[in-house]
């Protein structure tokens, strides 16, 4: 396939060569091009447009296009806007079905999830324009249908200002981070609080895209570096995907090095804050981010960071090389690359009883790598009074680092060999979840006496002392064992005998990082509401010594060995509570059970 080129250049002259972005007459009937352009093209990409121009262009498409272009709402925003999609495709398959059945890898790219990295929006637009004027990617859109989603958070866009990304060159004026009810989208796939990431996920849902590419801006130090490409699966997730993704983020790094570009297959931030020489480790999002979410639907995500402090137009032009690189990847390998994913989907089915990661981390394991930065100095600020670092941006300079590039699984569990049962008191919280991802569940018809399953019982409990995204997030320590206990009609039973099952896991092992129990939507469970008087415990601790020597030798022993045991009167008194009847059983106890067999009836 032809590869299209869209060379470097200034920030004005990165229009030259491109004869549909050429002024005309003020007389002079609008071209084509000049009505499908963007508020930001036209300025020579120094400013974005507000959000009206997005429905406003998506209608234009559809209208210049109308074989090839289909746009709607997929969602409404808290503040009542409308989230736009476009669907663009020359094999006529408009609906999802349509795309399923004639074997089409479907592409969804997501702009401005962050609306102050908008990059996305102006970048897509002008890609868009170019592959539908046979500009670029050619005979790409006969082979893949492309969702695209310019901006995510369309609220956040509309909160607009110059000083809304301060670390950022450009545009003049931009969006804002958060969503107008303050929730933060790409921390959003997982627990999907938003009402945005609640349509996002039935868009996902209805397509089932083979790839999302998310379009940011990153920030942080001054260096040469104009982009950075990472993808999963690839350090986690299905092993044959693993290897499809490491050859799509090399093919697409390699496209955009050839467009002279200075791209990173790493994220580059660095170990240790603001100081360059602790160098940088790779690793795996978890799944609250869009990067670590799809290779938990075993299908491929792609993070691309421009480089904030270059100026827009070269972050548009590179993010736009980014887009056409994606398209033409994926008409060459997506066909193929989609019966590996219906293939790792039947894989999936087939994980209960397995050993899975939950969480990753690079290990201390380094290699030194030349990154192309600049001269700097860290020295003591007579401002804030700490070590601040200061670049030049006249000297690049070649660092040597080390990359901590080695990721092995931080948390594995051995997953249950048939699912989960949700009590009936726990179904309400945890259903909604599960039909926002997808995750299939069915519910019991009638009582289910002394269960077989198995119960985590957490042995300490730790509090965020702050909140996260409107959650307190809680830490469990515990262990899971085998017990029996009766489970009301209306319990759902999650098999792990589909699809889906990573997803599961990620929901519903207490200790995974963005798990339901994580974000604190357990922390009821884990908050001790009863309680013995100390005149009472001190009658029940002696009652309970005199009449077992066993017990009372226990005791003893424990207060020679443990002095902050012995020095406690509460920890004390509290020792013979919990061996008493009165003791909450159900304190500390997971409201989510795992199963090794079926409930009655079900396979």
């Amino acid at each position: 396939m032809t590869r299209t080129t869209f060379r470097p250049g200034g920030p004005i002259l990165l229009l030259a060569g491109l004869a549909a972005l050429l002024p005309v007459a003020a007389s002079a009937a609008p071209t084509a091009s000049e009505t499908l352009s963007t508020v930001s093209e036209r300025s020579g990409f120094l400013r974005t447009g507000r959000y009206e121009e997005v429905p406003a262009l998506a209608a234009a498409f559809q209208a210049r296009w109308p074989d090839r272009v289909r746009t709607w709402s997929f969602g409404t925003t808290p503040e009542g806007r409308p989230m736009q999609v476009l669907a663009v495709t020359a094999s006529g398959a408009f609906d999802p079905a349509q795309a399923r059945r004639r074997g089409l890898p479907v592409v969804l790219v997501q702009g401005g999830i962050h609306a102050g990295e908008i990059d996305g929006k102006d970048a897509g637009f002008l890609a868009l324009r170019q592959v539908l004027e046979g500009q670029a990617a050619a005979g790409a859109l006969d082979r893949l249908v492309l969702l695209f989603v310019p901006v995510f958070n369309v609220d956040g866009h509309e909160r607009f200002g110059a000083w809304n990304r301060p670390n950022q060159r450009g545009p003049e004026e931009m969006g804002w981070r958060t969503t107008a009810q303050g929730y933060n989208l790409n921390r959003d796939y997982l627990k999907a609080d938003s009402a945005e990431m609640q349509a996002m996920l039935r868009l996902v849902r209805d397509w089932d895209p083979l790839a999302m590419v998310d379009l940011h801006a990153t920030d942080g130090a001054q260096f040469e570096h104009d982009i950075s490409i990472q993808v999963e699966p690839l350090h986690a997730g299905d092993e044959a995907l693993r290897r499809a993704g490491r050859q799509w983020r090399d093919a697409t790094v390699a496209d955009l090095a050839r467009q002279g570009s200075l791209p990173l297959d790493f994220y580059p931030s660095f170990v240790t804050e603001d100081d360059p020489a602790s160098g940088f480790e790779d690793g795996v999002s978890p799944p609250r981010f869009s990067s670590g979410y799809f290779l938990l639907r075993n299908r491929f995500g792609m993070l691309v960071e421009t480089h904030s402090w270059k100026p827009y137009p070269e972050r548009v032009r590179i993010t736009r090389n980014a887009v056409v690189s994606v398209l033409e990847q994926m008409a060459e390998h997506g066909a193929q690359w989609r019966r590996l994913a219906d293939d790792a989907d039947a894989r999936a089915a087939d994980l209960g009883g397995t050993t899975q990661a939950l969480d990753w981390k690079a290990t201390d394991r380094a290699r030194t790598v030349d990154f192309r930065g600049y001269a700097y100095t860290r020295t003591p600020s007579e401002v804030s009074g700490a070590l601040m670092t200061r670049y030049d941006e006249s000297t690049p300079q070649v660092w040597h680092l080390p990359l901590r590039d080695q990721v092995v699984p931080a948390l594995e569990v051995t997953a249950p060999r048939a699912g989960y049962l949700v009590p009936p008191a726990w179904a309400a919280v945890v259903r909604p979840a599960l039909e926002a991802h997808g995750v299939a569940f069915r519910p019991l018809d009638a009582d289910w006496a002394q269960a077989p399953v198995a119960a985590f019982r957490a042995t300490a409990m730790k509090f965020a002392a702050a909140p996260s995204e409107g959650h307190q997030r809680a830490t469990l320590e515990g262990a899971w064992a085998p017990e029996r206990r009766d489970i009301g009609a209306g319990a759902l039973y999650v098999p792990l005998a589909q699809p889906l099952a990573r997803l599961a896991l990620a929901l519903l092992e207490p200790q995974a990082p963005d798990s339901l129990a994580a974000w604190g939507g357990f922390n009821n469970a884990f908050e001790r509401k009863e309680y013995m008087e100390d005149y009472v415990a001190e009658d029940v601790a002696r009652q309970m010594l005199a009449r077992d020597p066993a017990l009372r030798a226990q005791f003893q022993r424990r207060l020679e060995t443990d002095p902050d045991f012995a020095a406690d009167p509460a920890a004390r008194l509290d020792f013979f509570y919990r061996l008493h009847p009165a003791w909450d059983e159900r304190y500390g106890l997971y409201p989510v059970l795992r199963l090794d067999q079926p409930p009655p009836g079900m396979r």
